[in-house]
């Protein structure tokens, strides 16, 4: 607070300044008065000190503060303004990145809805039932035959037939009783064949070359075999005479 005394104001530093510059100047003038040439029998005036109010001085003090308070708006206005500029570039960043998020997910949306949507219209290929598995052929069932002369002229029927080669099972069984009555070790070692060294052999005493010759595919190569002999001796029958029925003797 200043005291509205005169010449007892307190002063700044700038004010203290301005007092001395202004007291030398003073100095200085009242010093050349005193020795200009031409004048020194005139009498010296002393120079009257100015006096310097508090009214001078706080309205000097006021305009620099002023100054300095301008100077300091201006700055914070200058730095509210760059700051506003920044944060609204912020923001339009921000926004800017949000709108383009937007729009890539929008856009990657589609493409999915859209081969999603072309995979289900997508035209599929019935799929074609698998065809039943076919049951395996069942193994034929082999038909028993009885293990004696009965069962060997039939079993002897049966593949005769599947060979097309005619006899009958009265004619077959009358030739087996006349020839060897019915025993298949049967063996001729006195007629002719076995005087050659080819006995005949068997339920129809057959001789080994004629077996082998109509041999029929399926049976035993063995001439002692009831069924093989049989088979054997009813094809070469019926290529000689037509068929085992037309056979009466020796043959």
């Amino acid at each position: 607070m200043r005291s509205t005394t005169t010449g007892t104001a307190r002063l700044t530093k700038t004010h203290k300044l301005s007092a001395i510059g202004v007291t030398v100047a003073m100095s200085a003038a009242a010093v050349a008065l005193a020795v200009t040439p031409g004048q020194a029998d005139t009498p010296s005036i002393a120079a009257k000190p100015v006096a310097w109010t508090t009214t001078d001085l706080g309205a000097h003090d006021h305009i620099a503060q002023q100054s300095e308070k301008t100077a300091q708006q201006a700055k914070t206005a200058t730095k509210a303004k760059t700051d506003a500029a920044a944060a609204k570039a912020k923001a339009d960043a921000a926004a800017a990145k949000k709108k383009a998020d937007a729009a890539a997910k929008a856009k990657s949306d589609k493409a999915r809805a859209d081969q999603q949507a072309a995979s289900r219209s997508q035209a599929r290929t019935p799929v074609k039932p698998a065809a039943p598995a076919k049951p395996a052929p069942a193994a034929p069932v082999k038909k028993a035959y009885a293990d004696n002369l009965d069962g060997w002229i039939k079993e002897s029927l049966d593949i005769l037939k599947s060979k097309n080669i005619p006899a009958t099972y009265d004619g077959i069984k009358r030739n087996v009783m006349r020839e060897s009555t019915g025993n298949p070790r049967a063996i001729n070692d006195w007629d002719i064949n076995a005087a050659n060294g080819v006995p005949s052999k068997g339920l129809l005493q057959i001789i080994d070359p004629t077996f082998k010759a109509y041999h029929v595919e399926g049976t035993s190569w063995d001439p002692y075999d009831p069924v093989a002999n049989i088979t054997a001796s009813c094809n070469y029958a019926a290529d000689k005479y037509g068929s085992m029925d037309n056979v009466n003797s020796a043959y």
